[in-house]
């Protein structure tokens, strides 16, 4: 796809045209997948299977284990532009003082402020936002707020976009679900999730930024265990064609397909660049560079824990039921569904890249 537009139109029509086709195929009714805000669960999931839960952690740790291994092993060396100290920003102590009232204000529950509590994820992550940009501009003297501020603020509306597109995957597997939204109408509930959602890409894109100035997380990738793939261009075709399978399968099983909620996505986007011959966030790989895979993994998982850790005691939240997995929960999230932030990391970075093909399109390799 040369046009970002056409790219982003197929992904659209993929991600939101498979599913159903799914549930046509599955014979389940259209209806109950459109209501909104979304109040009913009609999933029934499967109860939790040891030798399935324990398959997962062998899955999750087995390829990791390699990366693990390469960062603990690195020793760097010493790097003087690193050791200069700058002044924390002041905008950035307003950062902290905001998120630090915000947090108190998410998990109290003040008479006086009864009519806004449900409303304190934005605030709280708008100044988790500025926090970062500010350690990254500590770091390293600049930083994504002030130095591409038309990219930035780009990222909100399309975040705002991109989680909904989750948000709408997730009524068919039914993973996590929203405590009482019966409680707010429709143009309310609306506004409820796209003021947060909004934050997500501006959050995991800062945090990237900020854990590349650290040479541990950086550095040891910039060579290591090349992955190349024969027939670039064929393979794209394959991976759009699994992509479709399973997006249209979590509609059909979505006890079996639901971990694929959180790769197709990013194998759609990723395929169409591959078949329009344009570099891609994984392109490196062939050459061992894993730095922006690793990079974005590791921001959303640090992300993933906030998230998780603030929606805790807040009004205003969600719950996990997950399959066959649903156990040792860290916050409201199984443990083992922390493994969902890694590949959802890779999604925000080629979202990102989107966004940028918008501002500054990339030329075919």
């Amino acid at each position: 796809m040369r046009s970002p537009l056409r790219k982003l139109l197929v992904f659209a029509a993929m991600a939101f045209g498979l599913p159903m086709v799914g549930i046509g195929v599955a014979g389940e009714p259209v209806a109950r997948y459109l209501e909104f805000p979304p109040t009913t669960r009609y999933v029934e999931h499967a109860p939790f299977s040891l030798p399935l839960f324990f398959l997962g952690v062998l899955m999750v740790l087995a390829p990791l284990a390699p990366f693990v291994l390469r960062a603990a092993r690195y020793r760097p060396e010493p790097d003087a532009e690193a050791s200069r100290v700058r002044p924390f920003p002041l905008w950035g102590w307003a950062g902290v003082v905001s998120g630090i009232a915000f947090w108190i204000l998410a998990w109290s529950r003040f008479s006086w402020f009864a009519p806004l509590q449900a409303h304190t994820f934005t605030p709280l992550w708008v100044s988790y936002v500025v926090v970062v940009n500010a350690l990254t501009y500590r770091k390293a003297g600049k930083c994504l707020m002030t130095e591409r501020p038309r990219f930035f603020l780009l990222l909100f509306p399309a975040s705002a976009a991109f989680w909904w597109s989750f948000e709408y995957l997730n009524r068919f597997v039914q993973n996590w679900y929203y405590v009482d939204p019966s409680r707010y109408g429709p143009w309310e509930y609306f506004w409820l999730g796209t003021l947060p959602f909004s934050t997500v890409l501006p959050a995991v894109l800062s945090t990237r930024e900020w854990l590349a100035t650290f040479p541990r997380l950086d550095r040891p990738f910039r060579s290591f265990l090349p992955l190349t793939v024969p027939g670039p261009k064929a393979a794209s075709w394959v991976l759009l064609a699994a992509a479709a399978g399973s997006l249209a399968g979590i509609g059909v099983r979505p006890d079996l397909f639901y971990p694929l909620l959180w790769v197709a996505p990013l194998l759609v986007l990723l395929s169409l660049d591959g078949i329009a011959g344009r570099p891609h966030i994984l392109s490196g790989v062939a050459a061992g560079d894993w730095r922006e895979a690793v990079g974005y993994a590791l921001a959303a998982l640090l992300c993933g824990f906030f998230w998780e850790m603030w929606n805790f005691h807040s009004l205003a939240k969600w719950n996990y039921s997950i399959p066959y997995v649903q156990r040792l929960h860290f916050f409201e999230m199984p443990l083992l569904g922390y493994s969902g932030y890694l590949t959802f990391g890779l999604e925000c970075a080629a979202v990102a890249a989107l966004v940028e093909d918008f501002v500054r399109p990339r030329k075919p390799a």
